[in-house]
C-alpha cells in the first residue's frame, strides 16, 4: 500500500492547512485561558481616595508610613501625625 493510497483523513496535512490548523488550536487556547485569567482576578477595590495610615507606636516601626496596606516610606523623627 502506498501513500497515496490511504484514505484523505490518514494523510498528512498540506502545509498551509497544518498552520492554520495550528494558530486556530493557539488562538483557541489563548482565548480559553483568558476567560479564565479574568474568572481567578481578585475583585478590583472601588475607587476612591487612597487608605493612609501611619504607625508611630510601641513595637510597631517607628514613623512608617503606608498607601493602601504598602509601605511607601518612613518618617525620620515624627512620632505622631
Amino acid at each position: 500500500m502506498m501513500l497515496r493510497d490511504l484514505p484523505f483523513a490518514l494523510l498528512p496535512p498540506e502545509p498551509g492547512r497544518a498552520r492554520l490548523l495550528a494558530a486556530m488550536l493557539l488562538h483557541g487556547a489563548s482565548m480559553l485561558l483568558g476567560q479564565l485569567a479574568m474568572r481567578l482576578l481578585p475583585a478590583a477595590k472601588p475607587a476612591g481616595d487612597p487608605v493612609l495610615e501611619f504607625y508611630a507606636q510601641a513595637g510597631a516601626p517607628e514613623g512608617a508610613l503606608y498607601v493602601d496596606g504598602k509601605l511607601v516610606g518612613h518618617l525620620d523623627g515624627v512620632s505622631r501625625l
